[in-house]
C-alpha cells in the first residue's frame, strides 16, 4: 500500500472531510520529496550487519508517516529544518529496530554508530558532489543538491547505482565492491565509469 493511501485511510478513519484530506495529501506530497534522500541514507549509512535483518524501506516509510503525524511541528518549516527533523526521526526508528533485534535490549555502540553515520551524511555528500564534478562547487553544500543526487541515482541501472554507492559513497575498495556484487574488478570499473558519466549528465539537466 502506498504511503498516500495510508494517509487517506487515516484521514477517513478520523472522519476528516474532503478538504482536510486534500490538504493532508498535499502535505504528504511535500514530505514525499524527501523519500529518495532518506532511502539513500539507509542504503549507504547503515551498518551492513543490519541489511537483511531490518526492513529499511519500512523504516523510511515509518519516518515519513511520523513526519506527517507531527503536523504543526513541521508546518511552515524550511526544507533544511524538515530534513534535519527527518534525519533525527530516521535515526530513532533505526535504533528502535536495533533494540528489537537485541530482544528489546540496548546496544549503545550500535546506537551511537547510527547517530554518527547519519549525522555526518551531509559532509559526505558534499565531498562526493564536489570531487565528482556533479555540481558547481559553491552549491555542493545545498540540500537541493543532495536531494537531486538521491533522485538521479535512482535513475541509473541498478548495477551502476550499487557500484557507485558502495565504492564512492561507502568507500569500499574495488575488491570489496566486486565481491559484494559478484563481479570482476574490471567489470566494476566499467560500471563506475559508465554510471558516473550518466550521473553527471543527469545532474546537469
Amino acid at each position: 500500500m502506498s504511503t498516500l493511501a495510508i494517509v487517506r485511510g487515516i484521514s477517513s478513519r478520523l472522519g476528516m472531510g474532503s478538504a482536510m484530506t486534500k490538504r493532508n495529501g498535499e502535505s504528504f506530497d511535500h514530505l514525499e520529496r524527501f523519500r529518495p534522500l532518506l532511502s539513500l541514507l539507509v542504503r549507504t549509512k547503515v551498518d551492513r550487519k543490519l541489511v537483511g535483518k531490518v526492513d529499511l524501506s519500512g523504516v523510511v516509510q515509518q519516518t515519513l508517516l511520523d513526519a506527517f503525524q507531527a503536523g504543526d511541528k513541521l508546518h511552515n518549516r524550511s526544507d533544511q529544518e524538515v530534513a534535519a527533523w527527518l534525519r533525527r526521526s530516521l535515526a530513532n526508528n533505526l535504533i528502535d529496530e536495533v533494540r528489537r533485534l537485541h530482544a528489546w535490549g540496548r546496544n549503545p555502540v550500535a546506537e551511537v554508530s547510527i547517530e554518527a553515520a547519519l549525522g555526518d551524511s551531509s559532509a559526505h555528500f558534499d565531498h562526493f558532489l564536489a570531487h565528482s564534478d556533479l555540481c558547481p562547487a559553491q552549491r555542493c553544500q545545498e540540500l537541493e543538491q543532495h536531494m537531486r543526487l538521491a533522485e538521479q541515482l535512482m535513475q541509473l541501472p541498478e548495477p551502476q547505482r550499487r557500484a557507485i554507492e558502495l565504492h564512492r559513497l561507502q568507500n569500499r575498495s574495488l575488491d570489496q565492491t566486486a565481491e559484494e556484487l559478484g563481479r570482476t574488478k574490471a567489470a566494476i570499473a566499467g560500471l563506475l565509469r559508465r554510471g558516473m558519466h550518466q550521473l553527471r549528465e543527469l545532474m546537469r539537466q
